[in-house]
Formats: structure tokens, sequence, C-alpha cells
């Protein structure tokens, strides 16, 4: 039994903007519909006493201390600015 038909594969291609033929559309079902069968077969497993959890690998994410530090002189980035005016850095007006 198919878990998945062609008029489904056909209508995700649509909604994906994707232009298939009958055969690609038929070739698709067919490889989408083994894909669903071996998910399916995970099922069977017994995952009674393992924790859910977001990645297979134990991963930490290592963040340095937020602390602040000084920033640049105003003068130092001035030099950098193409323009500046009154102390700011000019950039090209967006609106009128």
């Amino acid at each position: 039994m198919s878990r998945i038909s062609e008029d489904q594969v056909k209508h995700v291609a649509h909604l994906a903007r994707l232009a298939i033929t009958e055969e690609e559309a038929n070739t698709f079902t067919k490889q989408l519909d083994k894909i669903i069968s071996f998910a399916e077969q995970l099922n069977e497993l017994d995952t009674t006493n393992v924790e859910p959890t977001a990645h297979v690998l134990e991963i930490k994410n290592v963040m340095r201390e937020d602390k602040s530090n000084p920033g640049l002189h105003r003068e130092e980035v001035l030099k950098n600015a193409p323009e500046h005016q009154d102390g700011q850095i000019k950039v090209p007006g967006i609106m009128e």
C-alpha cells in the first residue's frame, strides 16, 4: 500500500513552484514511499528509556564572559569615514 499518492506529490511540487513531468511525479512518489516506509520502521524501536535530545552528540555552547570593553575613540572612527559632519558619519539619504 502506498503511503503517498502521485496527486500529493504533484500538489507539493506545485506549492514549491516546481514543474515536474508525469514520469518525475511517478518516480518521486515511489522514492518518497520508500523514505516514509523506512521512517515508519523507526516506530518499531523501543525508546522507553531514551532521553529526548536535540543532538546525538554531547555539545555545549561555549561563550565568553559578558563584559564591556572600551570602544574606539570617535576621532579614530571618523578618520576612516569617507564623509563626516558634526561628529557623525555622513551617509546618503534614503528618504526625501
